[in-house]
């Protein structure tokens, strides 16, 4: 009985923290409108690999790399984070 209080109080907890959090993501103004920041991360992450993907076929990188979905999702993951770093690092 102790635990699923317990468990209620941690999730209840977690919810509170969850939206308090969510007035803290930064937010771009783009020709009137406004965006969250990481819908920016994650679009130029995305452009980047694919502006990233023809170097990989020309030096025929792209052929060792062997489940190219997970591979290319990655790299989007990774070149979002990088621009996330790079534009709205607050350290």
């Amino acid at each position: 009985m102790r635990s699923r209080s317990c468990a209620r109080v941690r999730f209840a907890s977690l919810l509170v923290a969850a939206s308090a959090l969510a007035g803290c993501d930064p937010v771009i103004n783009i020709a009137g409108a406004n965006f969250p920041s990481w819908l920016f991360c994650a679009i130029c992450g995305a452009i980047l690999t694919a502006v990233i993907r023809p170097i990989f076929v020309a030096t025929r990188v792209e052929t060792y790399m062997w489940p190219l979905p997970i591979v290319y999702l990655s790299l989007s993951v990774l070149m979002g984070c990088v621009v996330w770093l790079i534009f709205f690092n607050r350290i």
